[in-house]
């Protein structure tokens, strides 16, 4: 038996809505950066509105610089809200970006500063770069 569906042309719509909505929550969230670029440093900008300072961890390879973060939500903390939110757009869980430097860095110096939500982050590039000559056998 064939069963018609009638609908209108909202109720289209509406699904639609409802799947960008739920794409939106589930897509990978990642902040903003600008990296700039200096004869001696890279600098790095992060947009991290609403995290905690010390929810914020910068790690340092050799050409490389890994920032991972966390935005608590207030059902996380001590205090409960009295009721949960209508509508919530606020992104909250945890982050991690990667940068790797066309040539090495210093990563003792580095200095991160974090004001009004951005993370800036000093990059000295590496004035020395070690080799080593491998005598070949054969």
């Amino acid at each position: 038996m064939l069963t018609l569906r009638t609908s209108s042309p909202f109720e289209l719509f509406d699904r639609i809505e409802q799947q960008l909505s739920q794409q939106l929550h589930t897509a990978e969230r990642v902040p903003a950066a600008e990296v700039h670029e200096t004869a001696e440093a890279y600098e790095v900008v992060l947009e991290l509105p609403g995290v905690d300072k010390d929810a914020i961890e910068v790690k340092a390879t050799d050409r490389g610089l890994t920032i991972n973060a966390e935005r608590r939500s207030p059902r996380d903390g001590d205090v409960q809200p009295a009721t949960g939110p209508l509508l919530s757009e606020f992104r909250y869980g945890t982050w991690s970006r990667s940068f790797r430097f066309p040539q090495p860095i210093e990563r003792e110096q580095l200095e991160a500063r974090y004001q009004g939500g951005l993370l800036t982050v000093a990059v000295p590039k590496a004035h020395r770069v070690s080799s080593v000559t491998v005598k070949v056998e054969g």
